[in-house]
């Protein structure tokens, strides 16, 4: 597929666009990432794109738009089918929608909690990370991935999120590998894939980005 068909309406450091990026990566497809000014002001592409929500990601297949990072996902492993990133029993399917909900609804807002907090941050913010973490262990067990022996769905919504870890243990003064053993040592193996390498930014970069958003936000 040439980079013509495809296009990724990104910035850098979301962790939504990163999942857009891993996917289309594990299927070898190339694209066309053009970065949003999020803060500068928006292209006329991407409000005319995503018109309810005006942000990214949006993909763009021969110019037909999509947008949230889950369906988009979704969508592109339903079109290139090969290799697949959800498992054939429609069960096992159904599991890896349920916790890719979970990690929608809960993570990224539990991030939000620590590195929006104005001061010290507050323990219960972090002890309710964590517990969240623990229940995405108790869902991984003795697996290499969520989807077994395989790279599949959850981990690539999972897995962006985590570039942001670095930012919130140094806000928040704790530690994943500390906490959540298991879950670090699967943030290890998954960053090692080229797939996701190459999609994910330096978390020190991440962290110099959460500094200057909370100084843009008037929290520090």
């Amino acid at each position: 597929m040439s980079k013509a068909g495809l296009v990724l309406l990104d910035c850098w450091v979301s962790p939504f666009c990163m999942r857009v990026k891993i996917a289309l990566n594990e299927k070898g497809l190339q694209y066309e990432a053009r970065p949003e000014d999020l803060f500068g002001g928006k292209s006329d592409l991407l409000l005319n794109s995503n018109p309810i929500y005006k942000k990214v990601p949006v993909f763009l297949h021969d110019g037909k738009p999509l947008c949230e990072s889950s369906i988009i996902v979704a969508y592109i492993d339903e079109t290139w089918s090969s290799p697949p990133l959800l498992p054939p029993c429609s069960y096992a399917r159904a599991q890896a929608r349920f916790w890719a909900d979970y990690i929608d609804k809960k993570v990224f807002d539990a991030c939000g909690n620590i590195w929006r907090s104005k001061g010290e941050v507050p323990v219960e913010a972090k002890t309710e990370f964590i517990e969240i973490l623990k229940q995405l262990e108790g869902a991984l067990g003795d697996k290499e991935y969520f989807n077994g022996d395989t790279f599949g769905f959850v981990d690539i919504v999972a897995i962006p999120l985590t570039c942001w870890f670095f930012a919130l243990e140094k806000i928040g003064g704790f530690s994943v590998a500390a906490e959540c053993l298991k879950f670090s040592s699967w943030m290890k193996r998954c960053s090692q894939r080229e797939s996701v390498a190459k999609a994910m930014p330096d978390p020190e970069k991440v962290y110099e980005f959460v500094l200057m958003f909370r100084k843009m936000q008037g929290i520090d």
